[in-house]
Formats: C-alpha cells, structure tokens, sequence
C-alpha cells in the first residue's frame, strides 16, 4: 500500500488526496512553471503524424515504386514475345497500384504519397469526364444523324403527296384532294414532333456535358452581393418633399363657368354738327 510523502500516512488505492494533511498524491513529482515570457500569446501548433515504414520507406511510395518496376518488366515481356509472364506482372501492378491508392489516402494531407494519390485521383476523374463526353457526344450524333435522315425521307414524301394533290385539285376531284391534304397535314404534324425531339437531344446532351464538367472543376467561394452604399440623411442630396397635385375639376363636369367681363366706364360722346353736314362729335369734358 502506498503512503503519503509528506506525512507519511497510508493511502488507499487510487486516492488522489490525502486523508491526513490532505495534499495531493503526486505533490512530488508534478510542479507548476512559469511559461517563458517569449512564447506568450498566439503560438504556432505544428501536428505531425508518424508513418509507419517498411525499410526506410513508406508503404505507399514502396508499392507505388514495386508496380512501376512490375510494369516495366511487363512491358519487357510483353515485347519479347513471353505473353504469360507480362500478364501476371501487369497483374501484379495493377494490384499494387490500388494497394498505393488505399494507404494514400490514410496518410495525412502534405505528404508525397497523398499528393501524388490526389493527383491520380484528378486525372483519373477527368479522364472518365472526358470518356462520357465523348460517349454522349457520340450517342447524341447517332441519334440526330437517324432524325435528319427520318426527316429527309417525310420531306420526300412531302413533295410526292403535292404532286398528288396538285393532280387532284387540277382534275377537280374533291375526295383526292381532301385525302392528299390529311396526309400532308398529318406528315407536317410528325415532322414537327421530330425536330422537337431532336432540339430536346441536343439540349439534353449539353446540360449533361455541363453537369460533368462541374464535377471536376475546382470549387469556388462566390461573394454575396454587398448593399448599395446610401449616403447619410444630411449629406448626399437631400430628399425632396412629396409633390401634391393641383386638385382639378372631375372629367365628368366639363370646364368651369367663367365670370361676365363687365366694361368699364368711359366718356361720353356728344356728336355736333358740321358745316357740310357731317356730324362732328367732340368729347365731353367730364
């Protein structure tokens, strides 16, 4: 049984304290220091993570250098002519490259093993982005390929049915010509539909072909749009006070009465007569 180191005392298992001077258990060896006045503040904290390694050398990059030399020799048999032998080896490395993707990914950002994982991981998805554009594109060619010829066949068949109806309606025969215009009707009516089809492949293949290009595409942080800058209430130009309207007579009314012009007074005319007998008016003084 342990005993306290400053009185001495008993201690039961695993107390912290002691039941006697009642200091801590571990008084002795813990001490308290004063952090250095240098790394006050904000201090870099650096988190390193061993790796485990085989000979000096990390698994990944070992299984990544193992397949690039089983590839290689691959490669050498295949050239000389040793079929089996290229297999297995071709085998053997393309297991090992998976075997370097797996622990790639378990190691930490930083390393040369992950960024070279990474790497092939975007080239790897690039190269499947560029495969189905290309299958899209080659299936959507196919498909308006077969509409454009589906098209110049109803075209051809269009102007036979002109032909027909023009010999009707030049030989006077009702029920041809009704028949010949259903028809034409009817085929304009499919040609229709088959160039809205068409226009809903080519729509169909783009938004596909832009829906993978934003899968390999880096992400981008978009801004919010900032508020527009309003000046404050005394500076800037200061708001006018609403306009009232001249209050006007209703539509219905018409225009207003205007008042009677009254003539204004003036002097009277007194008329005399002249020698030759023409009236002479002189103006009365007031």
């Amino acid at each position: 049984m342990a005993s306290c180191r400053v009185c001495g005392a008993r201690l039961s298992r695993g107390s912290r304290y002691c039941t006697q001077c009642g200091r801590p258990t571990d008084a002795g060896e813990t001490h308290i220091l004063d952090l250095p006045p240098e790394e006050t503040g904000d201090v870099s904290i650096h988190h390193v993570r061993a790796e485990r390694r085989l000979y000096g050398v990390t698994p990944a990059t070992a299984a990544l250098v193992v397949a690039a030399a089983a590839l290689t020799l691959a490669i050498v048999f295949f050239a000389t002519g040793h079929w089996p032998l290229g297999l297995v080896l071709l085998g053997v490395a393309m297991l090992l490259v998976l075997l370097f993707f797996e622990a790639a990914r378990r190691t930490p950002r930083g390393t040369k093993s992950r960024s070279t994982a990474e790497a092939l991981d975007g080239f790897r998805l690039r190269a499947g982005v560029a495969a189905d554009s290309l299958a899209s594109r080659g299936r959507a060619a196919r498909e308006l390929v077969q509409i454009r010829r589906e098209l110049r066949q109803m075209w051809a068949f269009r102007s036979q049915l002109l032909l027909e109806l023009g010999d009707a309606v030049y030989r006077g025969d009702d029920e041809a010509s009704r028949t010949a215009r259903a028809r034409i009707d009817e085929l304009d009516r499919l040609a229709a539909q088959r160039e809205e089809y068409m226009q809903q492949v080519v729509e169909t293949t783009q938004q596909r072909l832009e829906r993978r290009r934003l899968e390999v595409q880096p992400t981008m942080i978009a801004e919010a749009p900032r508020p527009p800058e309003t000046p404050a209430p005394g500076e800037g130009n200061p708001p006018e006070p609403a306009r009232i309207p001249e209050p006007y007579p209703p539509p219905d009314e018409g225009s207003p009465p205007q008042p009677a012009v009254i003539p204004e007074p003036g002097p009277a005319v007194i008329p005399e007569p002249g020698p030759q007998g023409r009236d002479v008016r002189r103006t009365a003084e007031p």
